[in-house]
């Protein structure tokens, strides 16, 4: 069998044309944050008589992660402080005064991971920082990797996590009614993201996910 040979002349292009798909593959995906399907549940000390429940909303972000290689997990995403909801209009309004949320003067807490340590193949703590209220600091989450599939309907890929934190708020200079609401507040995160190569926007420069509507 005669073997073609290409031209000496097109012989840079076919070694790039090589490369292109081994370039194509080596960055994780990414993800941006669903944010009908992912939410944010709180709850804290009320005097000693319960720990009442609320939730907040992921306005936006970004997630890259590859169930194969978590090494070069990272996310980075903006909660809305002003879509608190205690289940009662005064509650949520009172929440959002300067003495506790102050969610006028600074309604994004924003979340940047610093690190992901894994445990075993579904589970494991991703390290960052947390801003809320203009003060920054340290927050670990604990995870569960639930699946990552496409969509019964075909119409896109999404990756499903499970996470808890706890705070202090009085680690970002939320002291008011210290004799009324508790110190600690426990968080749960379900998050659904969705597969999205133009994400990649946002994770190559940060700023973008702080820009606010």
């Amino acid at each position: 069998m005669r073997r073609y040979r290409l031209p000496a002349c097109l012989l840079p292009y076919a070694a790039l044309a090589a490369m292109l798909p081994a370039a194509a593959q080596a960055g994780a995906p990414l993800y941006r944050y669903d944010s009908v399907h992912s939410q944010i549940v709180f709850n804290v000390d009320h005097d000693g008589y319960s720990r009442p429940f609320g939730r907040l909303h992921i306005a936006r972000g970004w997630l890259r992660f590859d169930p194969n290689d978590w090494s070069s997990a990272a996310t980075e995403l903006d909660i809305d402080l002003a879509s608190v909801d205690m289940g009662d209009p005064d509650w949520n309004a009172a929440l959002r005064k300067p003495s506790l949320l102050d969610a006028e003067k600074a309604r994004y807490a924003h979340f940047v991971s610093t690190g992901v340590e894994r445990k075993d193949d579904s589970h494991g703590v991703l390290h960052g920082k947390l801003t809320l209220r203009g003060v920054t600091r340290p927050v670990d989450l604990e995870f569960s990797f639930n699946r990552r599939a496409t969509t019964i309907y075909g119409m896109h890929e999404v990756a499903g996590f499970s996470a808890t934190a706890a705070l202090d708020r009085d680690d970002f200079g939320i002291t008011s009614f210290g004799g009324s609401i508790g110190h600690q507040v426990a968080l749960w995160f379900a998050i659904e993201a969705i597969r999205d190569d133009h994400a990649a926007a946002a994770a190559d420069g940060s700023e973008n996910t702080k820009e606010h509507p």
